[in-house]
């Protein structure tokens, strides 16, 4: 007899799925840019200490906002506003809930070593031969390429060439400037983890070519504060103290370790952040 119960307890177990036991699934939705795997990853692992299982998903910009909007996603914590996702917002305001922003400070601009003497992009013309005449840039499709674009003619840069690249040949090619001591200028846009790696500053943009100041927001689906009171309310207090907190996030999964792992080492060294998180 106790054979047969204990092949009954054995059988009911192995039937359990691992997350049963779990407070739900929760499912976010990001754009793989450094900031929103951050960030992503952060609320994964304080909503799986909360108990609950969270499966995140990489997806463009356009699919994200659609996801959120038909319900196929809970939320996403990686919504640039006023300008970069501002369009989403408009098509698909009535079907999701903005909950506010979790940092702000996020920019576009070109930025520059702090060593470097040069402030204003307008004075770069008459310093090309320092910069070696170049200005380096990111992928040839990006928007802020196309606004750099707009700056080179806004202010004659007649001198100086915009180079197409990528993310990582921009930051590259940043790391070997200030290595050498060599003044370089490249598109950049913060949050971003070259900010918490080295000493940089944008040059000032006169005529406001580049736009101005945006923040990042959480973003959830219509419907979870009644469906999951819990999760809206943790997703509603998720935010960073400091923009410097959410680029040294990001310089830590540059130097190694998993987003995830580097989530709870961030959880670990500001505890009281996190416990607002979850009041």
């Amino acid at each position: 007899m106790k054979k047969i119960l204990f092949a009954l307890m054995l059988s009911l177990v192995v039937a359990t799925p691992a997350w049963a036991a779990s407070k739900g699934k929760v499912n976010l939705a990001y754009v793989e840019w450094d900031c929103a795997t951050a960030s992503t990853n952060l609320a994964k692992a304080a909503l799986e200490d909360m108990g609950y299982e969270v499966e995140i998903t990489p997806v463009g910009a356009a699919a994200m906002w659609m996801a959120v909007s038909t319900g196929d996603m809970d939320g996403m914590v990686t919504a640039w506003l006023p300008v970069t996702h501002g369009d989403y917002l408009k098509k698909v305001g009535n079907k999701v809930e903005d909950l506010g922003t979790i940092v702000g400070g996020a920019r576009l601009g070109w930025a520059v070593p702090e060593y470097v003497t040069v402030q204003s992009i307008a004075e770069l013309n008459a310093n090309a031969d320092k910069f070696d005449g170049k200005i380096i840039g990111i992928d040839p499709g990006a928007g802020l390429m196309k606004l750099s674009e707009e700056v080179m003619d806004a202010y004659g840069l007649d001198k100086m060439e915009l180079v197409e690249g990528s993310g990582a040949t921009m930051t590259a090619a940043l790391s070997d400037a200030i290595r050498r001591d060599k003044w370089v200028v490249v598109t950049a846009w913060s949050p971003h983890w070259m900010f918490g790696k080295w000493k940089l500053r944008y040059l000032e943009d006169p005529k406001g070519v580049l736009g101005e100041a945006e923040h990042i927001n959480t973003v959830v689906r219509a419907g979870l504060k009644s469906d999951k009171p819990e999760v809206y309310a943790f997703l509603d207090s998720f935010r960073y103290d400091t923009p410097e907190q959410l680029q040294e996030l990001m310089a830590w999964n540059q130097e190694g370790g998993t987003p995830l792992e580097n989530a709870r080492r961030f959880m670990k060294k500001y505890p009281e952040l996190v416990a607002s998180w979850k009041q």
